[in-house]
């Protein structure tokens, strides 16, 4: 298996040299040559942990392309969230063989894999998609996140962008203040632990079951993807307020929702190394596929909520270091949850540290060290 992963990660870097050389778009366009061996088509079962909207319908028809893409060699059968598994369960379907691979929001394993936590976004954490790419392409981050996932017998294949998460209310939420005593659905994690340290009364759900919480008043607010996909799931009935944050920062929680596409090793590795190589190239394709449908969505969405009703409050800038203050600690004790966490976190905090990036400077975690 780690000879595997090896040759694997390298061929990884050979590819994303050649993608900053400027050939990718040539290369990775070119059609694949179906092998001559494969008599037979190999047939995966995919579930994604999206429930509906723009998510679902662009995964399903990037699902459905693969066939005609491999020549017949490989074959994605595409499921929506909870169709063959709970949300969060997916890994375990997995590793029990119901499914061949998941297409999973990352984050949804911070209780189970605390490196995890790291391989979303997280409160005040990096920014924006191409600060992401920075820590898995320079930094080693997908080496790092292909040995996480190998611990529990699946592989890596690459992140997939998708954008920042809101958070839809009952009543406005204008301040941190505000946070306190508010019922509220969060993914876990860090983010969970950085709104309950605002004073929220935080719970876990899976996206399938955030609008029937908010219909109950189980909970009173809640976070989930962008306008678009939250408008498909009719938030607006429900909610009259949305939060974000300050603007050109959409979100401090989740500015970029990272979702990956895993496959259980067994499978990965029966396949040829030439389709291995493929399918590493064709997740970044549809990286771009993907977060591109959902932009062009959420833009459109926001008009329907303002003509719904909807009004739109954004965090003051000055409550953004009541935040970082909160949510420092926080990477630190995650980070140190075990060895992986804290590789993972130190690549990513030279990222934020670097003169290129630098909203995060030593000041700010004195006193604070990383278990590595």
């Amino acid at each position: 298996m780690i000879d595997t992963f090896e040759r694997t990660n390298r061929r990884s870097r050979v590819s994303r040299r050649t993608m900053i050389g400027g050939v990718a778009a040539a290369a990775v366009a070119a059609p694949y040559i179906r092998n001559a061996e494969a008599a037979t088509t190999t047939t995966w079962k995919v579930q994604t942990s999206w429930p509906a909207g723009v998510g679902l319908t662009t995964f399903k028809n990037w699902a459905n392309s693969i066939k005609e893409k491999t020549g017949g060699e490989l074959e994605f059968k595409p499921f929506a969230a909870k169709e063959i598994v709970g949300d969060f369960e997916l890994i375990d379907g997995v590793k029990n063989g119901v499914l061949e691979a998941m297409n999973s929001f990352t984050l949804y394993w911070a209780g189970k894999i605390p490196a995890t936590a790291f391989l979303s976004s997280y409160l005040m954490g990096l920014r924006y998609p191409h600060e992401w790419d920075v820590f898995f392409y320079s930094k080693d981050g997908l080496k790092l996140a292909r040995e996480v996932f190998a611990k529990q017998g699946l592989y890596y294949v690459g992140r997939i962008h998708h954008g920042p998460n809101i958070i839809h209310s009952k009543k406005p939420i204008r301040s941190i203040e505000d946070f306190k005593d508010l019922k509220l659905r969060v993914p876990g994690g860090m983010i969970a632990e950085g709104f309950a340290a605002a004073g929220a009364k935080t719970t876990l759900l899976p996206g399938g079951e955030v609008f029937s919480a908010l219909e109950k008043g189980t909970i009173e607010a809640a976070d989930y993807t962008g306008p678009a996909v939250n408008w498909d799931l009719g938030f607006q009935q429900v909610t009259k307020y949305i939060w974000m944050g300050p603007r050109g920062l959409e979100s401090i929680y989740q500015p970029v929702d990272l979702m990956d596409f895993c496959v259980g090793m067994n499978h990965w590795n029966k396949l040829s190394p030439k389709m291995q190589q493929w399918l590493e190239d064709e997740i970044e394709v549809y990286s771009r596929i993907h977060h591109a449908a959902i932009q062009k969505a959420d833009m459109e969405a926001w008009v329907k909520f303002e003509k719904a009703g909807t009004q739109i409050n954004r965090l003051p800038v000055e409550d953004l270091e009541k935040f970082q203050r909160l949510a420092v600690p926080i990477w630190f004790k995650w980070a140190n949850k075990d060895k992986d966490a804290a590789r993972i976190f130190k690549a990513q905090l030279e990222v934020m540290e670097s003169p290129t990036f630098g909203y995060v400077d030593p000041s700010m975690y004195k006193g604070l060290k990383l278990d590595l």
